[in-house]
């Protein structure tokens, strides 16, 4: 959804006063009509329908020609593949441009060296590396995830800087076959 300037032409819901109830539905209605309030005032759009309930808390809007959103997908469907078509001649040319294997970053976040700041690096240009080694991390949400070789060989550079974001299955080192 998008959001658009506030609007002035809604009307505030008026909320009824909360008795309290032992089981709070009452209080729990007032909230729901605040935040349908404040739904209907920010996004743009007329609004079609809104729905409250109080019992296992729903909260539904719907605006007039929603409907007309999903047929705009499958247009954008049908273009990628005219566009993936021109892709794999590049993609066959690539491994004669470059013999060396790649490994690739397993997630979006931070790639670092070394297990942790002043420690060596786990691998250095040069060094030979077996599958299943760790070559670095990526630190993800506060979690270090290992970045392991699938493969063996002689490290012959290093892709990626110490300490930067790096996307998914973005290079971080070059192997040379052993």
């Amino acid at each position: 959804m998008t959001r658009g300037p506030a609007r002035s032409d809604v009307a505030p819901v008026p909320a009824e006063p909360a008795t309290g109830g032992p089981d709070g539905t009452d209080a729990v209605l007032a909230g729901l009509r605040r935040h349908a309030q404040h739904l209907v005032a920010e996004l743009a759009g007329p609004v079609r329908r809104v729905r409250l309930r109080s019992g296992e808390t729903v909260l539904e809007v719907e605006w007039h020609g929603s409907v007309a959103l999903p047929p705009a997908a499958p247009t954008t469907v049908a273009e990628a593949p005219a566009v993936a078509r021109p892709a794999p001649p590049p993609a066959a040319d690539e491994p004669d441009a470059d013999p060396h294997a790649t490994v690739r970053a397993p997630i979006v976040g931070t790639f670092y060296r070394a297990p942790e700041p002043g420690a060596a690096p786990y691998v250095a240009v040069g060094d030979l590396v077996r599958p299943g080694q760790v070559v670095g991390i990526v630190e993800a949400m506060k979690l270090m995830n290992e970045v392991t070789a699938d493969r063996g060989g002689r490290v012959a550079a290093v892709l990626a800087e110490d300490g930067q974001p790096v996307e998914y299955d973005q290079p971080l080192l070059a192997l040379d076959p052993a």
